[in-house]
């Protein structure tokens, strides 16, 4: 009977809070953003490989080699190269309008056929840093390999003693987008829940109703549960559509495995997370502080949980001090279940280690929610 009580309370309270967050229209426009527009620019915006790479060439040769390095440069990985004159090319660097310019001088393709090693030149926009890192190599290659190829008359393929068969596993596309999209739902169900319950906890406090409640015959612990599982409800749901529509259907990337069982490890770390976002709502005073509070624990939490940068190729202390952050073992859980349809029976762990953190964060939120409370009362 008291167990149904406790139940009815905690129910009651989280309909509460979903109503204060129905009547909150700037958390409501961030929820539908992060899941939406958030998801689709960090997926399509931000590609590692060459993609439409501005490119402008200087050729003074206009000979047969000349013009086949010039149409060796082409959609997706650079635009349409531009033929400029030598006038026009420091101008044009200096406006940011080319981050590779290619200067082929006057006979070159004499003196190439002659063996004497002409030098080109491949002027470099480096404040464009992933493009022109990238692109640069891959620059060299293609006039390297149209010289070659203009050399031996023919184009010859190089005879390995060894055949290597590549297969892309899990992305055969090699489509960037697809790791990204997936990897962006799986930062922002972290982030949301740490900003949502923190920014409730803070919106009673500064509103006063906080006060209210502790006249109410409710404990700290119904307080607190009421919050985790309302506010971890509006992220599975919108967590839930963002995969479906946005990543599967705008986006086009498969999912491997079951997204239920992905769901259940959300609600493990959101479990987790909701303590936490709890727990710096205790700590902050009010919303600034809980801003800049939040922000110290989500960067790390994004950046070096393995979902950007793989945890290999971090060092040995980070990768150690990282297994007590939740994201880092919902991280592994999404990456084998959406990426290579893994089954419970290779995620258990993480799923042991979410319930770990999540029962050690929520005895720490608990014990420091109980200290203000009373401190307040």
């Amino acid at each position: 009977m008291q167990l149904r009580h406790h139940l009815a309370n905690i129910y009651r309270l989280g309909i509460k809070e979903l109503w204060s967050l129905a009547r909150d229209p700037t958390m409501l426009v961030l929820i539908v953003y992060v899941f939406t527009v958030g998801v689709y620019t960090a997926a399509t915006a931000m590609p590692e490989t060459l993609h439409r790479v501005p490119i402008a060439l200087v050729d003074e040769d206009d000979t047969p080699l000349s013009q086949r390095i010039v149409s060796a440069f082409y959609p997706p990985q650079f635009n349409t190269p531009e033929l400029i004159t030598m006038p026009q090319m420091d101008p044009a660097m200096d406006n940011g309008e080319y981050t590779f310019a290619l200067y082929i001088p006057q006979g070159f393709q004499r003196d190439v056929l002659a063996g004497r090693a002409p030098e080109i030149q491949l002027n470099v926009d480096a404040t464009r840093m992933s493009q022109a890192f990238t692109g640069s190599g891959a620059v060299q290659q293609i006039v390297q390999g149209e010289i070659n190829e203009f050399v031996q008359r023919q184009r010859v393929g190089t005879v390995l003693p060894v055949d290597l068969a590549l297969r892309a596993r899990f992305n055969p596309a090699l489509e960037k987008s697809w790791f990204g999209g997936l990897t962006q739902v799986i930062n922002y169900i972290a982030m949301l829940s740490i900003v949502l319950t923190g920014a409730a906890l803070i919106r009673e406090r500064e509103h006063g109703t906080i006060e209210h409640l502790l006249v109410m015959p409710v404990t700290p612990t119904e307080i607190m549960l009421s919050k985790i599982w309302s506010m971890g409800l509006v992220v599975l749901l919108a967590s839930s559509l963002s995969l479906n529509i946005v990543v599967r259907g705008v986006i086009g990337a498969p999912v491997a495995g079951s997204p239920l069982l992905f769901f259940c490890g959300a609600a493990l770390c959101l479990f987790a997370t909701t303590s936490m976002g709890i727990f710096l709502a205790t700590v902050a005073r009010n919303m600034p502080q809980f801003g800049m509070l939040m922000l110290l624990v989500l960067l790390p939490l994004e950046v070096l949980s393995g979902g950007t940068t793989p945890r290999e190729s971090m060092p040995e202390l980070v990768r150690t001090l990282m297994l007590a952050a939740p994201t880092t073992h919902f991280v592994e859980i999404g990456q084998a279940i959406l990426y290579r349809g893994a089954g419970i029976e290779v995620v258990w762990k993480p799923f042991l280690w979410l319930l770990l953190i999540g029962s050690v964060l929520f005895t720490l939120s608990l014990s420091r929610f109980r200290r203000t409370i009373s401190q307040m009362a």
